[in-house]
Formats: structure tokens, C-alpha cells, sequence
């Protein structure tokens, strides 16, 4: 026994690195990027060693540990984070969100439901991140017309996006992971919608769940839902109607001009003539200024659906531009410091444009509502401008001494012009992927690529949306299961539950493993579970000469099942502070969901597999 313990000190070794990464991923003391750094290293480290070899003998080399970082799953996964940058910068999804607002008041029940299925139905198709990103805002404001703590409403968000992941080999990155395991081993490529059967009948169980049990099991508390919910701070700003407007020949109605959505307008300066409300018979023409007074939210969803107003705000009225581009701007917030130079001086008189490369777009001052040109407002210390430049411009204003950014409230202003754009390149990548006409890996990398050349987001947006720590906790996992494969410790998992198991039969082995893999997961990520407990279920199914479909798919499924806890997936972890979440509130939620999914794959598994 010793002798073998000895001969097979490798596979040991290995299992006890990857105990000890277990460990300090759950521990959380370190962070994921530096620990799975760390786990690569000691892999390397280990079989630089004499003797440490595969257990057919063979050498296990530096490529084989590091091949993770150009594994084609893994590659596929950064283009889909790129693609649903896309969607998310170019607003591609914002506009069926915000009609589902407003139709709330008339169709509350109907609204929910059909909120919740646009989420499913997105998520089933595209990365579920940004569309959790986009919908935390929605939820909030739907929790407010309901009277009721968003907390009931955001892990319901985070596990339908979850639950639609089962559905379709793109849904989430562990279905590639597992996907790309199966094909090595197998040699055989998993089809786009091999998972969406008994993936959606278990989705249906999980919604089901969800929908009767959140209104007994969630809390109701108070949160942070101001922090998401758009600000009331209402700014002065200004338009100047030029040729080919927007506003040229529109008249208010009931006092309010159509296309100024959430906007109210309290001054429109014609000439020498200054105009103020009610406007009656008022019709806008070319060269009137209009003030208004609106959020900082409504104003970004203007420019952002007028890009020619961007453009003309942007390039000002200066002789000398010849460049006809806009460069991706943000917004942010900046408050003249006490003793500022600015303070006594207009805009216009400051020059504002020429001293910060940034154009003022509101000035907001508590103590009085203003009534005058953007130009002629005397700025104050405590005044609160509303700037828009690039980001760079923002940089370099960090230091200044007459106005302090408030760089909490930068945001890039979404190319809403290239929203059409955006939706048709990720239809057509699921179109390439679904039909076989190419591989999920090309048609993704491909609509990354397009995303780029259509301007639907900038290269510095796409490298931002490649995430570094879910490149590098899923590189550091494929390098932990090329561990176990090699040295035979996938094997020996395996045995051991084969041999647990076996005397019940096939379906009691598939019901192990889903329980051990979503138990994991929870504890784990679900990526790195994917791809530790991929090549275990394998060498169940080889071992016991069972179809090694089945396996896989048990281990898709259940490395989904990431509803215990908050550090099991980032959408888990974007809701815990719109919610106000504690970690037990997962394990009081997502804990019965994890076993009503086991039950019902044990359940279903002999039918859909014949077992």
C-alpha cells in the first residue's frame, strides 16, 4: 500500500494543489486572479520534479498545463463578453426594457412576467452578465410601483438569467467548458440545442419555484435601491435649435414638447425676446435657445438617441474643426471647489471649453431655481456642472484645483445609433452557431470582430469587457483538470463514485455526480467545477460502459445550479447590493432551489435517456 501511495505521489500531489486552490477561493482572503496564478505556478513547479509524470509514464509539460490559455471555449467566452459589451454600450436592449416600465401601471402581473421572460429569453442567447446589468434598474423601478423591497425582485432577476443558461450551449461559459471537455475526449462537438429539452423542463421547474416560494422565502428590507435607481438632481441645460433639428416646428403639449421626454422646459430665448411657460402657441424655430431642467438620466438618453445632437453640442460652433467623427464620450459629475477661480465667471467668460477640452452641459445649484442661458449663469462654489468629454479629458481634470470630479458618477454616454446593428450581429452569431454552419468559436469571434468595425463599441470598451479574472480562474481550472486527467485522479474520483453508486444502477451514478458538481459549484465557481468534474463524469461513463452524453450533460446541468451562494456566479454577486442580500439569504433561497433540481433530474433522467 505504501508502495503505491509512493508510485502514484503525483497524483497526490496534484489533489492536494487543487485542495489547497479549493480552499483559498472559498476563503476569499486572496484574490481569485492572484490565487489562480498561484495554482498554475505550483502545477508548473510540481512537474518540473523528477518523476512527476502522467501515470502511463509519460512527461506532462508546460503546454499541456498552459494550454487552458488558448483553449477555444475559453476563447469563445471572451468574444461573448465582447458581444454583450456590444449590446450593452450600444443600448440594443435598453429600449423593450423601458417600454416594459411604462407599461407596468396598466398590466402590473402581465408587465412582471413578461419582464422576467425577456430576461430568460436574452440570456438563453447572449453572455447573462450585461443583462442583469441592464435590468437592475428595471426591477428597481417595477419593486417601487409595487411597494415593495427590491430584494424581492433581484435574486429572482440573477436566477432566471441562471436558469435560461441550461438552455442552449451558449447560455453560460460552463456549457462551453464542459462542451470542450466532451470533444477532446469524446470527439464529438455537443449540438447548439443538445441541453434544451430536459434543460427547459428543468428551467420550468426552477421558475415555478421561484415564482411560488419567493414571496414566503426572500427577504423584506430596506436597501440600496436609490443607488440604482436614476437621480432626481435636476440640472439646467440648454439646446440650441439649429437647421435640420429635431425640435424646428414643434409646439408644447399640455405645456410639455413631445421629444423632450422627462425634461421641463423653463425658458426659450428668441433673439432678444425671452419667453417663459406656459407656452402657448409657441412653435420652436430655427435659432431659439431652449432651457430646460432635467436629470442627468434624462439627458444622457437624449444624446444618446440624438447622436446629431451630440455631434453639434461636441464640435460647438468653431470655424476650425474638420473632423466630423464624435469620440466615445462619458458624463460625469464636477463641483466648483471652494475659492476656485472659476467661481463669479459665466461659461462663456471662463471659456470654458478651451481651459478643460470638456463642454458643460448643466449647471445644478441647490439653493435656487435658474431661469437664464446656460452662458450667462455667474458659476458658485458648491455648483454641481454636468460635463461630457472623453474619458482621457476627464484624466487629465483629476488634478485640477478649481473643480473636484465626482468620479462615482462617470458614465460613457451608449452609442444608441448602432443599437440596430448591435441586435442584428448577435442574431446573426446565433444563426451561424444554431444552424451549423460554422462554429460557436468562429460566428462568436467573428461578431466580436463586427461589433468593432460597426463602431458598436471601441477597442478600449472591448478590451475592458475581457474580464481578467474569468480568464484567469478558467485557464487556472483547465490546467487543475489536465492535472487530474493525467495523473489518473479523475480516474480514481471517479472509481469512487462508481463504486458508491453502482450497486443502485446507472441513474443513482448520474444522480451523484449532479449532486457533488452543484454542491461544489456553490462553493467553487461554476466555471472551474465545470472543467474539474467534466473529465470524472467521463471516466464514470467509460467505466461503467455507459453513453457519455448523459454524464456531460449532468454536469452542465448542475454546474448551473449556482443559487446557494453569492461567490458562485457574478450575477449572484451584482444583485447583493441592489437587494441588500446577506450570504444566508442565499442558503435560505437558492438552497432548496439546488435540491429541487436534483430531485428533478433524478427524476427525469431515466426518461430523457432512457436509463
Amino acid at each position: 500500500m505504501a508502495t503505491e501511495l509512493v508510485a502514484n505521489w503525483p497524483m497526490w500531489a496534484s489533489l492536494f494543489v487543487i485542495l489547497c486552490a479549493i480552499v483559498a477561493y472559498v476563503l476569499d482572503r486572496w484574490s481569485m486572479e492572484s490565487v489562480s496564478i498561484g495554482v498554475v505556478a505550483a502545477l508548473l513547479l510540481l512537474f518540473t520534479i523528477p518523476g512527476a509524470t502522467a501515470f502511463d509514464g509519460t512527461a506532462i509539460t508546460s503546454a499541456d498545463l498552459l494550454s487552458g490559455f488558448g483553449n477555444p471555449a475559453l476563447i469563445t467566452i471572451m468574444a461573448l463578453l465582447v458581444v454583450g459589451q456590444g449590446l450593452f454600450q450600444t443600448g440594443a436592449i435598453e429600449g423593450p426594457t423601458k417600454a416594459l416600465v411604462r407599461s407596468y401601471g396598466r398590466r402590473p402581473i402581465y408587465t412582471l412576467c413578461l419582464t422576467f421572460f425577456a430576461v430568460f429569453a436574452i440570456s438563453a442567447f447572449t453572455n447573462n452578465t450585461p443583462v442583469v446589468i441592464m435590468f437592475l434598474p428595471i426591477m428597481s423601478a417595477i419593486a417601487m410601483r409595487m411597494n415593495a423591497s427590491p430584494s424581492r425582485l433581484m435574486m429572482p432577476l440573477s436566477f432566471v438569467s441562471i436558469l435560461a443558461g441550461m438552455t442552449t450551449l451558449i447560455g453560460t461559459s460552463t456549457n462551453l467548458l464542459a462542451a470542450d471537455a466532451y470533444r477532446r475526449t469524446e470527439g464529438i462537438s455537443l449540438d447548439f440545442f443538445e441541453q434544451t429539452p430536459m434543460g427547459l423542463m428543468l428551467a420550468g421547474i426552477g421558475l415555478a419555484y421561484i415564482a411560488i416560494f419567493s414571496r414566503y422565502l426572500l427577504p423584506n428590507r430596506d436597501t440600496f435601491a436609490q443607488e440604482i435607481v436614476p437621480s432626481g438632481k435636476q440640472f439646467v441645460a440648454q439646446i440650441e435649435v439649429t437647421h435640420d433639428h429635431f425640435l424646428v416646428g414643434q409646439s408644447p403639449v399640455a405645456g410639455m414638447f413631445p421629444d423632450l421626454k422627462d425634461m421641463t422646459v423653463r425658458l426659450i430665448q428668441r433673439g432678444e425676446k425671452a419667453m417663459l411657460p406656459p407656452f402657448e402657441d409657441v412653435e420652436l424655430r430655427v435659432g431659439d435657445l431652449v432651457i430646460v431642467a432635467a436629470t442627468r438620466k434624462a439627458i444622457s438618453d437624449l444624446l444618446a438617441s440624438k447622436p446629431g445632437l451630440l455631434q453639434q453640442i461636441w464640435q460647438g460652433d468653431e470655424d476650425e474643426k474638420v473632423d466630423t467623427s464624435v469620440p466615445q464620450l462619458s458624463l460625469i459629475e464636477a463641483v466648483i471647489a471652494p475659492g476656485s477661480r472659476m467661481a463669479g465667471r459665466t461659461v462663456e467668460m471662463l471659456g470654458f471649453r478651451r481651459l478643460t477640452s470638456a463642454v458643460v452641459l448643466g449647471i445644478q445649484r441647490r439653493s435656487r431655481m435658474i431661469r437664464s442661458k446656460l452662458g450667462e449663469i455667474r458659476l458658485e462654489a458648491g455648483d454641481t456642472l454636468l460635463l461630457c468629454a472623453p474619458q482621457t479629458v476627464f484624466q487629465e481634470l483629476r488634478t485640477s484645483r478649481d473643480i473636484l470630479l465626482l468620479e462615482w458618477s462617470q458614465k460613457e454616454i451608449p452609442v444608441t445609433a448602432h443599437s440596430l446593428a448591435a441586435r442584428l450581429i448577435a442574431l446573426g452569431m446565433v444563426i451561424l452557431a444554431a444552424t451549423g454552419i460554422t462554429s460557436i468559436l468562429v460566428a462568436s469571434v467573428l461578431a466580436a470582430l463586427a461589433m468593432i468595425v460597426t463602431q458598436c463599441l471601441n477597442t478600449r470598451q472591448a478590451s475592458r469587457a475581457l474580464d481578467l479574472r474569468i480568464f484567469l480562474v478558467i485557464a487556472a481550472a483547465l490546467s487543475m483538470g489536465t492535472a487530474l486527467e493525467k495523473t489518473g485522479a479523475a480516474t480514481l474520483i471517479a472509481n469512487g463514485v462508481v463504486t458508491l453508486a453502482e450497486p443502485f444502477g446507472p441513474v443513482v451514478i448520474l444522480s451523484t455526480i449532479f449532486i457533488c458538481v452543484a454542491l461544489l459549484t456553490n462553493i467553487l465557481s461554476n466555471a472551474a467545477t465545470a472543467v474539474l468534474f467534466a473529465p470524472v463524469a467521463l471516466e464514470a461513463a467509460h467505466t461503467v460502459g455507459s453513453d457519455p452524453l448523459p454524464y456531460i450533460l449532468a454536469v452542465i446541468y448542475a454546474s448551473n445550479c449556482s443559487f446557494a451562494s453569492p461567490i458562485a456566479y457574478q450575477t449572484n454577486m451584482l444583485i447583493m447590493a441592489p437587494g441588500h442580500y446577506r450570504f444566508s439569504d442565499f442558503i435560505k433561497f437558492g438552497g432548496p432551489l439546488l435540491v429541487v433540481m436534483w430531485v428533478a433530474f433524478t427524476i427525469m433522467a431515466p426518461w430523457r435517456f432512457d436509463l
